[in-house]
């Protein structure tokens, strides 16, 4: 019938090199080092634009995770069920190296290279993106505080490249969680009630319940609990030693928003064996070597959902025509396109100058530069996500509002790494502290920023503003001013740096762009502000062309 001829609709966005497209990220693993990985991200970004990996990604998501507490004869098992389109991505991930590989064989440009991996899968599969952050982000921790019979128990199983889903004390491989959090505290893990009692053998036993413990069939966790001598931190194995199964009893997963295809649950502790890393009463300064990494993800993996959406918005513009051109064409969407694009290329060209600070042969002074960036950049970019994410949607009309497209999936996943790891008044207070801890963090931040000094006199003006309204804030950094100021000092640090980078480093396009819409007053909305060379902008941010589906 003539009306099911279906013209003037795009065709599907696959079959493309994701890692070859996306040319501020091939420009900043060049930049930082990793060129040697190109071989690998080239073959990863082929992987994930395939129809075939597009799908597992959308039935992982379709089909959630399903918690099997009990087996057919009412025995507990507290396991959970995940389609095999979700073991498939994950196992993809970890077999390129997208987990541990900065830490297995740290070279030079080894973190970026790490990062580009796992930006890459979480483009278009991001549930699986949190148990692979987590198990990179446990090796520090484990490396720096655990005894040596742990570290060598646990940490050639975290750099293995294989993958295997079940439960069992002899794989060859391990995937890492965490549990921090219980109902009555929050982010506030001093609250915590989770006790933990030396046993005759060494270890500990735990009894306690916790609010979010995301993936829940990971092979082991880091949890805090209180000892005897304060809040300490533990790794609990779902199976033990012997074989048997740690008491690790899931009560119900969680029903959220988005990351859908990533469980998260509820756990109760009773009788649950632990062992103790770090020091008894240290258990924030132990874990938070973990939380610094996963921070890191989330600003990484926020990138990688910009990316999605900005790749998806302006292919569809290209083959979409409406009141005589394609959508493309057609300035107003040009403008709003390339904002986005802006936005995502400073995600982008700062993710990765984050990751290279974590490099084992990083310069001095990186250290203290990374403590301070990576909270700045995890408040600022995380919470940039879902607003980019909806207007990306937009550009696709009511086909971006719809299931069978990939970005109404990927506005309700874009809060979530706003939320995960702290939240923007945690975090934006976190800024505080470590600058009243470390002011060296401060000077090292600025130094970076300043690198591109007198090469755009409105940047120039923004950093001195920003850093007169740090020092008024380091004048007392515990007082309600402060405290009330501390958001609009991280955004001004955060905007100074990706400012600064664009401009030693993006064409002066995009440089030109961020600086005139970011720096000063703009609308509020994207594409509100001209961003001048809107044109050169989306091109530098389009994939290969391709024409509209056949016959339509």
């Amino acid at each position: 019938m003539p009306t099911h001829t279906v013209t003037n609709q795009a065709a599907p966005r696959e079959g493309i090199d994701e890692y070859a497209a996306n040319l501020p990220l091939v420009e900043g693993v060049q930049r930082h080092g990793a060129a040697w990985a190109e071989t690998e991200l080239s073959a990863t970004g082929a992987l994930v634009g395939t129809a075939g990996f597009q799908h597992d990604a959308e039935l992982a998501n379709i089909n959630e995770p399903v918690l099997h507490a009990f087996d057919r004869y009412g025995a507990r098992i507290d396991e959970v069920e995940y389609h095999p389109a979700y073991h498939a991505i994950i196992g993809a991930a970890l077999s390129a190296g997208a987990h541990t590989s900065a830490w297995a064989d740290p070279r030079p440009g080894a973190q970026v290279a790490r990062a580009a991996q796992f930006m890459l899968f979480a483009q278009v599969e991001p549930g699986h993106a949190c148990p692979v952050s987590m198990t990179h982000a446990v090796v520090p921790a484990l490396a720096a505080f655990a005894p040596a019979e742990l570290r060598e128990q646990w940490l050639p199983r975290l750099f293995s490249r294989s993958y295997a889903p079940r439960l069992s004390g002899d794989k060859a491989s391990a995937v890492f969680g965490m549990a921090m959090t219980e109902k009555q505290g929050g982010s506030d893990v001093r609250a915590n009630r989770t006790e933990a009692v030396p046993s005759s053998d060494g270890g500990y036993v735990l009894t306690g319940h916790k609010w979010f413990c995301s993936a829940p069939m990971s092979d082991a966790f880091l949890v805090l609990a209180q000892a005897p001598g304060g809040l300490s931190c533990f790794l609990v194995p779902r199976v033990l030693p012997d074989g048997e199964r740690n008491p690790f009893f899931i009560q119900r997963l969680k029903d959220k928003l988005g990351n859908r295809a990533n469980a998260s649950s509820e756990v109760e502790f009773d009788g649950t064996r632990g062992w103790l890393v770090g020091d008894e009463g240290r258990g924030v300064r132990t874990i938070i070597e973990m939380v610094n990494q996963t921070r890191l993800d989330c600003l990484l993996g926020t990138t990688a959902g910009m990316r999605q959406s900005t790749a998806e918005a302006i292919w569809h513009a290209q083959h979409r025509a409406a009141f005589g051109a394609l959508l493309s064409e057609q300035p107003a969407m040009t403008q709003v396109l390339a904002d986005l694009a802006v936005e995502t290329e400073a995600a982008t060209a700062t993710a990765l100058r984050v990751a290279a600070a974590y490099e084992a042969d990083a310069p001095e002074g990186e250290a203290a530069f990374a403590r301070l960036a990576t909270a700045v950049q995890k408040y600022w970019i995380c919470k940039r996500g879902p607003g980019h994410a909806y207007e990306a949607l937009e550009c696709l009309g009511g086909n971006g509002y719809t299931e069978g497209f990939p970005l109404a999936r990927r506005y309700r996943e874009q809060p979530v790494m706003a939320v995960w790891e702290g939240s923007g008044n945690v975090i934006a207070l976190d800024v505080l502290r470590a600058l009243a801890r470390e002011p060296e963090s401060l000077d090292a931040y600025l130094d970076e920023v300043r690198t591109a000094q007198g090469a755009s006199g409105t940047l120039d003006a923004f950093v001195a503003e920003t850093e007169t309204l740090a020092r008024i804030v380091l004048a007392d950094p515990s007082s309600t001013d402060a405290q009330a100021r501390a958001r609009a000092l991280t955004e001004r640090l955060a905007v100074a740096l990706q400012a600064s980078l664009l401009v030693r480093h993006a064409p002066d396009a995009v440089a030109d762009a961020f600086c005139a819409t970011r720096l000063t007053g703009r609308g509020f909305l994207y594409g509100a502000e001209p961003v001048g060379d809107a044109a050169a902008i989306v091109a530098r941010h389009e994939s290969a062309a391709s024409p509209a589906v056949p016959g339509r």
